[in-house]
């Protein structure tokens, strides 16, 4: 089954989403476990999405989320990477670094906000430091699993045939274990974006996520749901294209899978 003859089932899955969306809400359907009383309908967030880019702040709110993220994000993968490869290649790094890092790793990126804004001189370098801790251990953990995949005979043949741990490294370690840090790479990106409304609670101004969570305390309903598929659409898009630059990088991988 090509590419194009899968979406259909796709558009179709969507419709089917957005039809049971239209009907709960319009007819304020009340299961009693979860209710859409009060969920506004497709319309009204079509109309709310229309007055946001009517009103000019969109790209402001905009323009601010995706810098935070992207700045967050390249740090995360700086070092997400490195200790990913070093935990991975060595004892030592895997039994100083790692359990630290697994005693953070659980820790909520809301649970970060307190510490965040007494560690930071700025809200901007706080909100920077939650988007990069939700990206970093994705990001770790996949490289340290990639680099502890690479099939030990292959690092054995090249040190027999003279090669230095630099050129193993690079050479075999690497690309051995490029396919699960680009899926590390998607991930941390996607969590990027799930942190920025907690990290964007800290802002008074501008983002995505503060334009969600004012429009929650101002109960601006419809705009709660604008800004939340905003953030899902931006979320799913940068994923997809760090997946898409890691399989043109990693084409090996790629044609493997293909056949």
């Amino acid at each position: 089954m090509n590419e194009l003859s899968r979406w259909p089932l796709r558009l179709a899955a969507l419709g089917a989403c957005l039809l049971f969306w239209q009907l709960a809400a319009s007819h304020k359907l009340d299961l009693g476990l979860i209710t859409f009383v009060y969920v506004p309908t497709p319309s009204a967030v079509l109309d709310a999405a229309l007055a946001l880019l009517e009103s000019g702040k969109l790209l402001p709110h905009l323009s601010s989320s995706l810098a935070r993220v992207l700045f967050g994000y390249v740090l995360a993968v700086v070092a997400g990477v490195l200790l990913g490869l070093a935990i991975g290649r060595s004892k030592w790094a895997e039994d100083s670094l790692l359990p630290p890092l697994e005693v953070l790793r659980p820790i909520p990126a809301v649970a970060w906000i307190p510490l965040a804004i007494l560690m930071f001189p700025s809200s901007e370098a706080s909100m920077i430091f939650i988007t990069f801790t939700g990206a970093l251990f994705p990001i770790l953990l996949n490289t340290v699993h990639g680099v502890e995949g690479v099939d030990p005979r292959l690092i054995a043949s090249a040190r027999s045939l003279g090669a230095k741990p630099l050129a193993i490294l690079r050479e075999v370690v690497i690309p051995g274990a490029a396919p699960s840090i680009v899926t590390g790479l998607a991930i941390g990106m996607g969590t990027s974006w799930f942190c920025l409304v907690t990290a964007e609670m800290i802002s008074g101004q501008f983002g995505i996520g503060y334009y969600t969570w004012e429009s929650y305390t101002i109960q601006n309903y419809a705009d709660i749901v604008v800004g939340m598929l905003l953030i899902g659409v931006l979320g799913m898009g940068s994923s997809a294209l760090v997946k898409q630059l890691g399989a043109w990088a990693t084409p090996w991988y790629r044609n493997k899978g293909k056949r």
